[in-house]
């Protein structure tokens, strides 16, 4: 476990448990219903959730933000691909409580889930960033990801076509 200063309150970040699938799940379905932070469009059920969980593997950590015993967010490395040359590719994702957003919290678990994928013997990590999430643009270029191109008009949520930015970090 490693603790932060955030805005004056300490949040402490860990690898993710059984008992945090609830509030993970629960961050992520707000952001289904409410960002285009994901292109699911159908809440995720808590079995779904189960079954995500435990498919995270060793190379494949799940953490999350601890602040003041709330669940603040959550990040996760996943495969990039099932074809076996891409076992060491992983996809990153992270996602902080709407309650919790603008604190610095997605920052950190973006610094901490991409060292994390490194010790675990990760080559490469991609992030998909849908048009107009310049701060996690912003964040994630602190940490050394570069862009790698823009996939025009691949999804379709709220009504819109949206492009999605597509970035990349080589250990």
């Amino acid at each position: 476990m490693q603790a932060f200063e955030s805005n004056p309150i300490m949040i402490s970040i860990r690898s993710a448990t059984q008992d945090d699938q609830q509030a993970i799940l629960d961050i992520y379905n707000d952001a289904v219903l409410n960002t285009t932070a994901t292109f699911d469009t159908e809440l995720r059920s808590y079995e779904k959730q189960l079954s995500w969980f435990s498919n995270h593997k060793k190379n494949h950590p799940v953490i999350v933000a601890d602040k003041e015993n709330v669940i603040a967010g959550w990040a996760s490395l996943s495969p990039w691909s099932d074809r076996c040359a891409y076992d060491t590719t992983v996809e990153v994702s992270v996602y902080v409580h709407k309650d919790f957003r603008s604190q610095g919290i997605g920052s950190k678990l973006l610094e901490w889930i991409t060292l994390e994928g490194k010790k675990v013997g990760n080559h490469t990590v991609l992030s998909r960033i849908t048009q107009g999430n310049e701060s996690s643009i912003h964040i994630h270029e602190k940490f050394g990801y570069r862009h790698v191109g823009v996939m025009k008009e691949v999804g379709f949520k709220f009504g819109k076509f949206l492009d999605v930015h597509m970035m990349q970090l080589v250990y």
